[in-house]
């Protein structure tokens, strides 16, 4: 059992002290994931010499909910033949269809069902696919509302991929997403948010996501509020160096009010010095109630 395993095993161990006794579901792991888009100018880091890999990572840890960015679509076709017992969602940011990345959302069909799902771009006309402000690229946000199957409580998940270079843009893709989240967010929805954000919790595009109280829609960073703490390196972004000595993180995720998180952990995995992206991979273990005024925030 690798040394992430071993974490998630002592979590949730550990964990029932830590939280509320009202939080007896099971506890749910997400994930976010940039798998690097598919081009051969990565040579021996091309994708088809790698996503056996990283199909693998993800099939090990079984995330009930997971969020990947740079997705063309035919590695889009490719994770959902890898795993048919999840639904995915998502649209190419380019035309809203096919074309460009996709920053999908997917789910373990056996744990959820998908209400509602849909798209908006991170720009000044968010029902279309469009640039925003200083942005290198059409950045955009994929969300779904679910149902837990086993009782029925609601979830709203977001996922999103930044801009890498434009500042403005991070900005106000905060701004935007926090907007869109007070203006959408339905009553007793518990919410998730993922991504990579190309920034970390210093930059103010990230810090305004976790200082917004008065909006109502509070996000928790999940690293921050751990019961048991952070698991791994303190950096996501590894440009496909194994075992880089420094680094940022900017892979991310946040929950709403009211969910509690045993752990979270960055998985610094690799095969004989090879990774199979250039991001590791983000996990999270939630607890997240059954019942609206429940909370599972832990208590210390």
């Amino acid at each position: 059992m690798n040394i992430i395993l071993r974490a998630l095993a002592i979590a949730l161990l550990l964990a029932p002290a830590s939280v509320s006794a009202q939080c007896t579901s099971r506890p749910v792991l997400a994930m976010t994931y940039n798998i690097r888009l598919d081009t051969t100018a990565d040579g021996a880091n091309a994708w088809t010499y790698r996503k056996d890999f990283l199909f693998n990572q993800i099939a090990s840890m079984r995330p009930e909910i997971l969020g990947l960015q740079e997705v063309l679509l035919n590695q889009k076709r490719d994770l959902e033949v890898a795993f048919p017992g999840y639904r995915f969602v998502g649209v190419g940011r380019d035309d809203s269809k096919e074309q460009g990345e996709f920053s999908p959302l997917a789910f373990d069909s056996s744990q959820f069902q998908i209400r509602e799902s849909g798209t908006f771009w991170l720009s000044t006309s968010p029902a279309l696919p469009s640039l925003g402000w200083d942005a290198g690229y059409k950045r955009l946000v994929t969300w779904a509302r679910l149902i837990r199957k086993g009782d029925r409580t609601r979830l709203l998940v977001l996922n999103t991929h930044w801009d890498h270079q434009g500042l403005v843009a991070r900005r106000e893709s905060g701004k935007l997403v926090l907007s869109w989240l007070g203006k959408n967010r339905q009553r007793n929805e518990r919410l998730v948010l993922l991504g990579d954000f190309n920034a970390d919790e210093s930059e103010e595009s990230v810090a305004q996501l976790t200082a917004d109280r008065a909006s109502g829609s509070a996000l928790f960073d999940t690293r921050t509020i751990s019961a048991t703490g952070s698991a791994g390196p303190s950096f996501s972004f590894n440009a496909f160096n194994a075992f880089p000595a420094t680094g940022k993180l900017i892979d991310h995720i946040f929950v709403g009010t009211g969910i509690g998180v045993r752990m979270h952990a960055v998985i610094a995995q690799h095969e004989n010095g090879r990774v199979a992206s250039d991001h590791f991979p983000v996990v999270a273990l939630l607890d997240i109630p059954s019942r609206a005024g429940q909370s599972c925030r832990a208590t210390g």
